[in-house]
């Protein structure tokens, strides 16, 4: 299948550069697949299309401020963007800076250094810093930036609250480079009326990289390799997972990473009674045969990106260019501050 045919045309002034506020005033677009039914709603209003004993999967993935600036001990300035941690003082990094090779020395604020000790590919390298543990992080805490999203104008003001912004209420493991965004529309004043609603929570975790946000950029879409990201589940939650769809409660992701965790665990006999600790570079697209979810909510992506396309296999690629489309003539916000959708 072409990629171009996930080719949409968005007005840039829909591009959403702050979250609603509060976070669950965002609108939210509701599609039933079974009855072909299209509401318009607000977000907070979630619970309407929820019953008792539907099972809500949240990724609890925590965005770390993974954005260092520094300068090179040769002179010049310098760039180090983690991806992951290898070790308690080794992290993967994409490195900002001109012809850089194993043994260079980097230094930021604070004291913090780090060295390059191994090249990965040609954008990512291995840094072992002079710091670990909880003043590694303290440091990290005062000096690193949020590595939003190109597409977010930055706003005057924005940079003091954007850390919080750019966060679920209820982020709880580091990791991220990047938010689950689907998430962001959720509140503790929500999180309480849907368990009031007698809807269950459950948390999963997969560590969002930066690939998420990356275009499709093969003729097409099945020669595409995807980015690989990091799972984190515990026995207690895939048990309790496995008895909800046994008893034919509905599951719901929220989010493309929850989904891609789910039907990474579920559908690869990956799922088991012990804590669960896995790569995964599932990559979902049309044809794709969906083994554990029966619904999700998800943001407004990219087009020709891997987020619009797992869409697209959920609901079909005619519908939801058709879907957006509608959406764009009814000025809903796009990406990662933007509104969300029901598909069910």
């Amino acid at each position: 299948m072409k990629t171009s045919l996930f080719n949409y045309n968005l007005p840039p002034k829909l591009i959403a550069n702050e979250p609603a506020s509060p976070r669950d005033s965002s609108r939210l677009l509701v599609y039933n697949k079974d009855q072909d039914k299209i509401i318009h709603d607000k977000f907070f209003n979630l619970d309407k299309y929820l019953q008792t004993g539907d099972v809500l999967v949240f990724n609890n993935s925590k965005v770390i401020p993974a954005r260092l600036l520094g300068n090179k001990s040769t002179g010049g300035k310098a760039e180090a963007l983690l991806l992951k941690q290898e070790d308690t003082d080794i992290w993967q990094a994409m490195l900002g800076t001109r012809k850089p090779k194993i043994g260079l020395k980097l230094r930021f604020e604070h004291g913090l250094q780090a060295g390059v000790i191994k090249k990965i590919s040609e954008k990512t390298w291995l840094l072992k810093f002079n710091f670990a543990g909880p003043k590694f992080r303290a440091i990290l805490a005062k000096i690193g930036q949020v590595p939003l999203p190109h597409y977010i104008r930055k706003i005057k003001g924005q940079g003091a609250k954007i850390k919080d912004q750019y966060q679920t209420v209820y982020a709880k493991k580091d990791g991220s480079a990047a938010a689950p965004t689907a998430g962001l529309h959720f509140t503790n004043r929500l999180l309480k009326k849907l368990k009031n609603r007698g809807v269950q929570l459950e948390f999963i975790t997969l560590h969002v990289g930066l690939g998420t946000f990356a275009p499709v950029n093969t003729e097409n879409i099945e020669d595409f390799k995807i980015h690989t990201e990091y799972i984190e589940v515990d026995s207690v939650t895939i048990k309790s997972l496995e008895k909800a769809k046994q008893q034919s409660r509905r599951i719901i992701a929220v989010g493309t990473t929850s989904v891609r965790t789910l039907e990474t665990i579920f559908s690869s006999k990956k799922a088991n009674t012990k804590n669960l600790n896995l790569k995964t570079n599932i990559y979902i697209h049309p044809g794709y045969k969906f083994k554990f979810i029966d619904a999700m909510i998800t943001n407004f992506h990219l087009p020709k990106s891997s987020l619009l396309m797992l869409v697209s296999a959920f609901i079909g690629r005619q519908k939801t260019l058709q879907l957006y489309k509608l959406a764009i003539k009814l000025k809903y916000r796009f990406y990662s501050f933007g509104d969300g959708m029901f598909l069910s």
